[in-house]
């Protein structure tokens, strides 16, 4: 790439929509199909698309994402690249957290401009897709634009969730409404069929969402954020910025899966449909593979047991179990006799016993799932025990939110939080 390109990758957010699987960890550091975690999605793109300097922006939560990044990021000392992280500080500058996507940028403008770049790959950190962000760069300087958003053609019913981006038909933006709802205004956003001819077979979607994926050329980027105080880019910087007619702003359109699985529903839906067949997320691409921290465990262990549709990740232990449309992660144990069924099993961060010992786990029980358990529809966080003989069934479950210490049920979907601990013969349903 004859450009030199710098990712920032935005993993600061609480990640409210995710409770609980965000009590204890920041919504990037999520675990996902079984054995990675949400940041190493955006920071394998990056990579795999020779943008070799990249900065994770973190705040909320930040230790477990910190130390992930640090344990599986580190390159040699012999290149230039590296994956730094930019924690939230005061600054006799910035005596404030921050306070949104933007101003976490702006935050750090004093590192950004010592690290030279002819552009910016501003990124989320909570997204599951596959890019090659030099495409995108590319049409960026061909189009010898300013900024250039990342754009996914979505529904009419969908606008409520995502900034909206109209364009002419060459793709410049010609403006931007953050998550509307009114049905006057949304049909005001409709970009012409002109535009989606060009680069793929026209739909009736003609409305464009921003990924959260935004490239600033190094002029802009300083000259924009250094003058405007908004907090956010979607809800803050750029309707002022496309209105004033200043700057040159393209659209970019990917037309490959993308997710934003910012919700329990998201979350698990995208998951499970991991474990089908021709799913439309593919982690076994061997042209795009994905890094995550290396753990050196041996293969799983499966003793008479049946699994359908089903990833099994190294270190599991599983016994005279039945195993259906779930992921089982690292290290999980299943006793014999449980049936699972539409399960996301984040597995374990250390064996009973280890060095890395929860004081609050009981002592004299493993860790994992008991014997004759039955459990659907469910995601069973890290370092969770459950008892013998537990039903966590699908029948019974309302749309009202419930919420123990140990478990919260959500969108009819039952999530056991990290470290629970769920008695013997114990029914959730």
């Amino acid at each position: 790439m004859d450009k030199v390109a710098i990712g920032i990758i935005l993993a600061g957010g609480k990640g409210n929509r995710l409770w609980p699987l965000t009590q204890k960890r920041s919504k990037p550091a999520v675990p996902i199909a079984g054995k990675f975690r949400l940041i190493d999605i955006p920071i394998s793109n990056c990579l795999h698309s020779e943008i070799r300097k990249i900065f994770v922006v973190t705040q909320f939560n930040s230790e477990s994402l910190n130390r992930h990044i640090i344990q599986t990021y580190s390159m040699p000392s012999i290149t230039s690249g590296f994956v730094q992280i930019l924690a939230a500080q005061q600054t006799i500058d910035h005596t404030d957290w921050y306070q949104g996507t933007a101003d976490a940028v702006r935050q750090n403008l004093t590192y950004l401009w010592d690290k030279h770049a002819d552009c910016y790959v501003i990124l989320g950190g909570d997204h599951l897709y596959k890019m090659d962000y030099r495409k995108m760069i590319k049409y960026h300087f061909d189009k010898k634009a300013d900024i250039t958003i990342g754009v996914y053609r979505i529904k009419e019913n969908q606008t409520y969730r995502f900034g909206i981006v109209k364009v002419d038909p060459d793709g410049k933006v010609e403006d931007y409404f953050e998550k509307p709802t009114d049905s006057a205004v949304i049909d005001r956003l409709k970009s012409p069929l002109a535009f989606f001819k060009k680069i793929c077979v026209p739909e009736e979607q003609q409305i464009l969402g921003s990924m959260g994926i935004y490239i600033f050329s190094r002029k802009a980027l300083f000259h924009i954020l250094s003058r405007r105080t908004e907090a956010d880019f979607g809800g803050g910087i750029f309707p002022p910025v496309v209105f004033d007619g200043g700057y040159k702003i393209y659209a970019h359109l990917f037309s490959d899966y993308w997710e934003d699985i910012g919700t329990i529903k998201t979350f698990f839906n995208a998951m499970i449909e991991l474990t089908q067949p021709n799913p439309r997320f593919d982690f076994y691409d061997p042209e795009m593979s994905f890094f995550t921290h290396p753990r050196f465990l041996p293969g799983a262990m499966i003793r008479e047991s049946s699994c359908n549709n089903a990833m099994i990740c190294e270190g599991s232990f599983i016994t005279q179990a039945a195993i259906d449309d779930s992921i089982v992660g690292i290290r999980s144990v299943i006793g014999p006799g449980s049936r699972l069924f539409r399960v996301i099993m984040m597995g374990a961060d250390y064996y009973q016993g280890g060095e890395e010992y929860e004081p609050n786990q009981p002592e004299c029980k493993e860790l994992g799932i008991g014997e004759n358990c039955e459990i659907e529809d469910a995601i069973i966080d890290k370092n969770a025990y459950i008892g013998n003989n537990v039903k966590i069934l699908r029948t019974n479950r309302t749309a009202i939110r419930t919420e123990t210490e140990q478990y919260v049920i959500q969108d009819g979907i039952v999530i056991i939080k990290k470290n629970a601990v769920i008695p013997e013969n114990t029914i959730i349903q």
